[in-house]
C-alpha cells in the first residue's frame, strides 16, 4: 500500500547523513506503485527528487517537494548463447547485485564491486571503476515515463553513455524514473586486472590466474582500504569526476608537473587522477570544521559529524579552486548538489 508521509528527514536517505527534511516522501516497490503515486494531486503540485541509496547526493537545504525512494527488488537471468541476460530491480543494492552475478559465473562487473548506490542509478550515472564502465555491460532499462505513466524500453543507443553522463542526466533528465537494468553479462569472463592495483593485489593473494570473484575481492580490498564505510562516516564516495583534457592542455601540465598522473582515452583525450591532484595540493586528510577529506583518499569527502551540506559544498569549492590554482585544471563535482 502506497504511503505520502509529510515532513520527513531525510538524513537515513543520503550517505553522507546530512539532516535536512523534506515536504512528502513516499517509497516505491513496483511499478504498480508509480501509477498510484502519479494518479495523485501531489504530484502534480510538488517538485520531485527520485533518489535510490542517496549516495550521489548532496543536500545543502531541505527539499521543498516530494521525495520518491525507488525499492523495487528481484532478479532474473536468462542464458543467450555465451551471454546472460540479467535483469535487476531497480531498488537492488548495487553490490548485492554484483554478489550475485559473482556468486553465479556472470562476468562482466567484478570491478565494479563496492560501488556505492542502488541498480536503477548505475545508467544514470554511467558508473566505472577499474577499467570498466556501466556502459560496458549496459543492454536495456525500463523507464516511467513521468508525464504519460507508460514504460518506456531504452537501449544501448537511447542512452548516450559518456564519462559519468546519460541520456537521463541530460537531454531527458528528469522525465523517467527507470525501473529495472537488463545487463549483458558473459559465462567465459574476459578478466580485466590492468586498471589500479588490481594486479599488486592478486599477486600479494598469490593468485597467478584469477577468476572473477578473486577479481571482485581483489577490487573490494583495495577500495576498503581507501574508501571510508558510510555506515559509520558520512560520505558519497568520489565526490569529483577525474578530469579529461586534451592533448594540448596536458602538454602543459605536464611540463610543470612531470609526474603527473593520467591515463589515455579511447578518444585520444588524456584523463588526470583527481586524487593525486587533489593530494598534492595538500588537501589529503585535511579536516576542516565538521568535514574533510578522507585520510586515504583525498577524492572522498567526509561528514565527520555533524555538517551542514554549505559546510560541505563550500569546502569543495576550496578544493576546486586550490587544484585550478596550482594545476590550472578545473575539478567537476560527481556528487549532485541540492
Amino acid at each position: 500500500m502506497l504511503h505520502i508521509q509529510e515532513n520527513i528527514s531525510l538524513k537515513a536517505y543520503n550517505s553522507f547523513g546530512i539532516d535536512v527534511k523534506a515536504n512528502y516522501f513516499a517509497e516505491i516497490f513496483s511499478e504498480a506503485d508509480l501509477q498510484t503515486l502519479f494518479e495523485n494531486e501531489i504530484t502534480q503540485l510538488q517538485k520531485l527528487l527520485i533518489i535510490g541509496g542517496g549516495s550521489n547526493v548532496l543536500f545543502t537545504q531541505d527539499y521543498e517537494g516530494l521525495v520518491i525512494k525507488i525499492s523495487i527488488k528481484g532478479i532474473e537471468s536468462i542464458a543467450n548463447g555465451e551471454n546472460i541476460l540479467v535483469t535487476a530491480g531497480a531498488g537492488e543494492v548495487w553490490n548485492d547485485f554484483v554478489n550475485y552475478c559473482v556468486e553465479h559465473g556472470f562476468a562482466g562487473v567484478e570491478n565494479l564491486s563496492l560501488i556505492p548506490g542502488t541498480v536503477g542509478a548505475s545508467p544514470i550515472q554511467n558508473i566505472g571503476a577499474y577499467g570498466v564502465e556501466l556502459k560496458d555491460v549496459f543492454e536495456s532499462c525500463t523507464a516511467f515515463e513521468i508525464k504519460t505513466g507508460k514504460i518506456r524500453t531504452f537501449n544501448f543507443s537511447d542512452c548516450h553513455f559518456g564519462y559519468r553522463e546519460s541520456t537521463f542526466k541530460g537531454e531527458l533528465k528528469g522525465q523517467y524514473i527507470i525501473t529495472t537494468v537488463t545487463f549483458r553479462l558473459a559465462s567465459q569472463p574476459n578478466i580485466n586486472t590492468s586498471y589500479g592495483a588490481i594486479e599488486t593485489e592478486l599477486q600479494n593473494r598469490g593468485i597467478e590466474k584469477p577468476n572473477i570473484a578473486d577479481v571482485s575481492a581483489a577490487v573490494s580490498h583495495i577500495r576498503v582500504s581507501k574508501l571510508p564505510d558510510p555506515s559509520t562516516i558520512g560520505n558519497a564516495g568520489s565526490f569529483f569526476k577525474n578530469p579529461v583534457i586534451e592533448k594540448y592542455e596536458f602538454a602543459d601540465v605536464v611540463a610543470k608537473h612531470p609526474d603527473v598522473v593520467h591515463y589515455p582515452t579511447p578518444d585520444d583525450r588524456i584523463k588526470l587522477a583527481a586524487g593525486w591532484l587533489i593530494e598534492q595540493c595538500g588537501w589529503k586528510g585535511k579536516v576542516v570544521g565538521q568535514t574533510g577529506t578522507w585520510k586515504n583518499q583525498a577524492l572522498v569527502l567526509v561528514n565527520h559529524g555533524n555538517a551542514t551540506g554549505k559546510e560541505v559544498y563550500n569546502f569543495s569549492a576550496q578544493i576546486i579552486d586550490s587544484v585550478k590554482s596550482t594545476f590550472g585544471v578545473t575539478l567537476e563535482r560527481e556528487v549532485n548538489i541540492l
